[in-house]
């Protein structure tokens, strides 16, 4: 179907389906017949999901879209953690000494932070 239906049925504009697009919040065009994007179910239902997230998140398509790029892209995520660690909003995981530490610790009966590891079957 073409833009202006697929708008319709979404209850959204041309304008803002094609800003989803540029965003890549759309499933990648596939080569057709006319050099105008035709919307199948899948492009809706697409669509419908991030109308929904952006509903529930209270967020904006760009936000959605950037999501995304950091689920696809691993140096993006390895950055949003490394911010995330600075502003204290994520708690950086142990270091292998403070793991080994914190063992010792509690082999000694002094912390009870970490479980000791799992005993190997003799």
């Amino acid at each position: 179907m073409r833009i202006t239906e697929a708008a319709k049925q979404l209850g959204t504009t041309p304008r803002m389906l094609r800003y989803r697009e540029a965003l890549g919040l759309l499933p990648r065009t596939r080569i057709g017949r006319t050099s105008q994007r035709q919307y199948d179910d899948r492009d809706l239902a697409a669509v419908r999901l991030a109308l929904e997230l952006e509903r529930r998140y209270d967020v904006t398509p760009a936000a959605l879209a950037f999501a995304l790029k950091a689920l696809a892209e691993p140096s993006v995520a390895a950055d949003l953690r490394n911010l995330g660690y600075r502003t204290g909003r994520l708690t950086a995981p142990p270091s292998p000494a403070e793991i080994d530490r914190e063992r010792a610790l509690h082999w000694l009966g002094r912390s009870g932070v970490l479980p000791p590891p799992p005993q190997r079957p003799r």
